[in-house]
């Protein structure tokens, strides 16, 4: 029995130090250095915002080209909606609240038409309440019942990265003729 013991208490010397050994190695591995963790993870929150104000340029830079293309005089707002008033209406000034009633064509920035009031009746929403795309909410407001008026809304106004899933692809600037018909 004296000699079992004496054999199992060397095999525990072992297991000990194999586990020592283990955590001496693992334990002393140097710390990645920030070249090193750049590769391993190359997308960072800096690099990401780096290629989203990138992006936003380009298509603001786009946005712009088009305008100046179709000779056009658009207001620009602080969150980049672009609009133009085409024909003044009589009624009162649209607000927060109101539903608004609207014919309208959206197209892609391309010129290819992609939903209308014509296929699909006037559009019925009420302002404020994030049924419709921001920029068309935000270009509502300047209209009053009976205008008649063209938004131009970036994709971060529209659809955003992934679109509609249907007609309008992800980033993609869209464009909205649009007349107020109605306010309640």
């Amino acid at each position: 029995m004296t000699k079992l013991l004496h054999k199992y208490r060397y095999f525990n010397i072992y297991i000990l130090l194999a586990i020592f050994e283990c955590i001496l190695i693992t334990g002393c591995r140097q710390a990645p250095t920030l070249e090193q963790k750049k590769r391993i993870t190359p997308l960072t929150d800096d690099s990401l915002i780096i290629a989203n104000k990138l992006a936003i340029q380009n298509e603001d830079q786009h946005i712009r080209e088009y305008i100046s293309r179709m000779g056009w005089k658009m207001h620009e707002t602080g969150t980049g909606l672009r609009y133009v008033i085409i024909a003044r209406g009589k009624g009162p000034k649209a607000k927060l609240g109101n539903v608004a009633r609207i014919n309208y064509e959206l197209r892609l920035i391309s010129g290819v038409l992609c939903y209308s009031s014509q296929k699909t009746g006037p559009k019925e929403f009420k302002i404020g309440s994030s049924g419709v795309e921001s920029g068309l909410e935000e270009g509502i407001l300047y209209l009053h019942k009976g205008d008649r008026a063209k938004f131009i809304l970036p994709s971060h106004l529209a659809f955003g990265l992934i679109g509609d899933q249907d007609k309008i692809p992800g980033s993609c600037s869209i464009i909205y003729d649009v007349q107020l018909l109605d306010l309640n």
